[in-house]
Formats: structure tokens, C-alpha cells, sequence
């Protein structure tokens, strides 16, 4: 597959009839930490190989727990750890080594260093060199879904949207003020790198865990992309999602639900999104919710030394006309 991706005018837009140039779709997810985009993207690549799809799932999160669910709670060895013992023992990586397979999905980890012990965002440049090296750009795919962090802004974790490793973005969140912070500043990037010709995307938001109290579709409505799902914050799929299983199996409660968003994830085209001002993403919710009329009270000297504080004059010299 193609990787690469020419550069448009920056105010180029990519209209809604627009398909994407190459075959394979690559489409990098992004989210808060915990959102369930592990979750989302388990069930969604689960149900696009169902429906004949060949998918390759690529975890790029250190904490290596995309496949997880997957693989019914099984970890698999990662790209960097598995690079690096090879390479000790000078030994190549060889694709069986890191990539795994279940019901017609593909599925690896990039992996990345221990807490304290190194910079994510490297590891995720690191291991995308790797996923060169194993051919990447040679692999035939229908789809390749990447799954990011989206609250870490170091630029690794950035790079399918800098550099046009992807077609279009999507984003998961909820009906909470954290996620969509989140998700408006993946919204940010996106802008942002259009701005200066890139050709990224964003496909629209899967709302996890809906509620139905609707600041998730409010945001979406103003950032002017769509919703692609709305997953219900529902007992039955907690429970299995907490058990390692897959909701998306063909015939069962939640069968239909994801392979609609199989459906919106392929058809749904890649838009540059309105990223909303501090103010606007606070006006989604209720006052009483995030603090709304509360006055900054400028802290004085005195405060932070915890009593007064005596005024010593200055040894500094100074001189005339200087």
C-alpha cells in the first residue's frame, strides 16, 4: 500500500464526495486515556473482517492494551521489545514474531518504554521505522486502524496527522468535559496542519458510554463534523467489555450497532473540523458542571510566604546615566 500522500493548496477542502486516493484506508483513532477506544476499536475491526474486510489493527499506545480485548485478554509481544531482544541476540524481526491473528483480523502493538525510562512519543516514531522495515508500505489492506492517545501532545503521537500517515481521523469521546477537550484539540491539530497543506481529516466522533445528556453531539455539531455511532452506556456491554469479550459478534445484541460504524468509518470522508475556543467548549455544558461565574482572586506575596513581608531595600548600584 501507498503510503504517501501529496500535499493540497492549504485552503484546499476535501469535499463530502471525495474518496481517498489510495486503496488501503489507513485511519488513525484518537481519544482520552480510558475513553474506550481499545473497546471501539476490538469490536469495529472485529465486525469489518466479518463482513469480508482483510483489517490490520496497530496499537500505538505504550500501555499495549489495544489488542487486549481482541485477544480475550491475552497481551502480544510488542514491536519494540520484541525488536530489541532480536537485535541483542542478532536476530531479525520477522512478521509472525509481532503481528497475530483472529477471525480474519490482523493485529500488533508497537509497544514503548517503561514509565520514567524514556520519551512515548520516540518510541511510536521508533516503531513506525520498524513497521518500515517489516514492509509495511507493501502490505495489502483494506483498512489499517491506528489507535493513539490523543491527551499526549509530544509529537510522536502526532505523526499520522503532521506527516499524512493516515487519510482521516476519528475520534472518540463522551459526555464529559475531559474527552472532548481532548477530542477538540485533536480537532486543533487537524486545522492546524491543513493549514499548512496537509491533506488529514476528520471523519467524524464515536460517542462511548452516551448517556444522552448530548454535549457529545452539541461538540460535534459545532466542530461541524458528524457522529459516526453513539454507543450506549449500557450494563450488558460494561460487563462483557470487562470480561475480555467482543460485543460486535455477527448475530448478537450489538452486531448491527458496529457494523453501522463499519460502514460510516469506510464512507465517511475526511473534513477539516471547526476546533472550538475554551470559552465555546465550556458553553456545551452546564454552569453548574464546570465552574462557570467563578472569579480569579490574584494571590499577593504575603499569602505565599504566610505572613507579612518585610520590604528590604536593594544593594544594587546604580549608576548615573546608565
Amino acid at each position: 500500500m501507498n503510503a504517501s500522500a501529496g500535499r493540497t493548496a492549504p485552503d484546499t477542502e476535501i469535499g463530502a464526495s471525495a474518496n481517498p486516493a489510495k486503496k488501503t484506508q489507513i485511519i488513525a483513532i484518537y481519544g482520552k486515556g480510558g475513553i474506550g477506544k481499545s473497546f471501539t476499536l476490538a469490536n469495529l475491526s472485529y465486525s469489518m473482517a466479518q463482513l469480508g474486510k482483510r483489517v490490520l489493527l496497530i496499537g500505538c499506545d505504550p500501555k499495549s492494551d489495544t489488542t487486549s480485548l481482541l485477544f480475550g485478554g491475552k497481551s502480544c509481544p510488542t514491536i519494540i521489545e520484541t525488536s530489541a531482544r532480536r537485535k541483542a541476540a542478532g536476530e531479525a524481526v520477522e512478521i509472525g514474531d509481532v503481528c497475530f491473528k483472529r477471525d480474519g483480523v490482523f493485529a500488533m502493538e508497537l509497544g514503548g518504554p517503561e514509565v520514567g525510562r524514556g520519551c512515548g512519543g520516540r518510541g511510536i516514531i521508533h516503531g513506525f521505522e520498524l513497521l518500515d522495515k517489516l514492509g509495511f508500505h507493501q502490505w495489502d489492506f483494506d483498512y489499517v486502524l491506528l489507535d493513539f492517545l490523543g491527551d499526549v501532545v509530544c509529537g510522536g503521537f502526532g505523526l499520522p496527522i503532521a506527516r499524512d500517515l493516515c487519510q482521516k481521523v476519528i475520534v472518540v469521546g463522551s459526555n464529559d468535559l475531559q474527552s472532548l477537550y481532548v477530542a477538540n484539540n485533536v480537532c486543533s491539530a487537524v486545522d492546524y496542519f491543513r493549514k499548512l497543506g496537509g491533506n488529514v481529516g476528520v471523519a467524524g466522533l464515536v460517542i462511548n458510554k452516551d448517556d444522552g445528556t448530548g454535549e457529545a453531539q452539541a461538540f460535534a455539531a459545532a466542530a461541524g463534523i458528524p457522529v459516526l455511532a453513539a454507543i450506549p452506556a449500557d450494563e450488558d456491554i460494561r460487563r462483557k467489555s470487562a470480561n475480555y469479550e467482543i460485543v460486535g459478534r455477527p448475530g448478537g445484541r450489538w452486531s448491527p450497532l458496529f457494523e453501522a460504524l463499519g460502514v460510516q468509518v469506510a464512507e465517511a470522508p475526511p473534513i477539516r473540523p471547526t476546533p472550538l475556543s475554551q470559552d465555546g467548549l465550556l458553553g456545551l455544558f452546564k454552569g453548574d458542571a464546570v465552574g462557570r461565574g467563578v472569579v480569579l482572586d490574584p494571590a499577593s506575596l504575603e499569602d505565599m510566604c504566610g505572613s507579612d513581608v518585610l520590604n528590604r531595600p536593594s544593594l544594587e548600584v546604580v549608576y548615573e546615566g546608565a
